[in-house]
């Protein structure tokens, strides 16, 4: 599992996992920007090469075969401080919805990329919503 290191949204996360995912015990790599600091983004090429190292580290020491990969934000009518600051801090003049808009473009770099030839990808958004309560939307499989 890879997720940002904002921990406002950990316990959902856990949850999420547990509950709808059916997953209790797993690996964690908690990063600026979650599953968005394996793809480059256009701006952070060595750091995306060093996040994508210590995942596929992880992968091959422990035999991984699923990776669960998050991102979070705002829904489209959420709160903007839900906003992920790992992408703030690349991309600090972005709206919330671009930033939604560069987090789809990753995961298609991700899913294109991948983390390794026998390992399955399941990409996740933690959104927000109006009323503060959170949701999770299915990025790609």
């Amino acid at each position: 599992m890879v997720a940002c290191s904002d921990g406002r949204f950990n316990e959902h996360v856990d949850e999420f996992l547990r509950f709808q995912l059916g997953v209790s015990c797993y690996d964690r790599l908690y990063v600026p920007g979650g599953a968005g600091a394996l793809a480059t983004s256009g701006v952070e090429y060595l750091r995306a090469q060093r996040c994508r190292a210590e995942c596929q580290f992880l992968i091959k020491a422990h035999g991984i075969r699923r990776a669960i990969l998050f991102f979070h934000g705002p829904a489209v009518d959420g709160p903007v401080e839900a906003v992920c600051g790992g992408y703030l801090r690349r991309f600090p003049t972005s709206t919330a919805a671009s930033i939604r808009l560069q987090q789809e473009r990753d995961v298609r770099q991700i899913m294109r990329d991948g983390l390794g030839p026998e390992v399955r990808l399941e990409l996740y958004r933690c959104e927000v919503m109006k009323d503060g309560l959170v949701r999770f939307a299915s990025m790609g499989t």
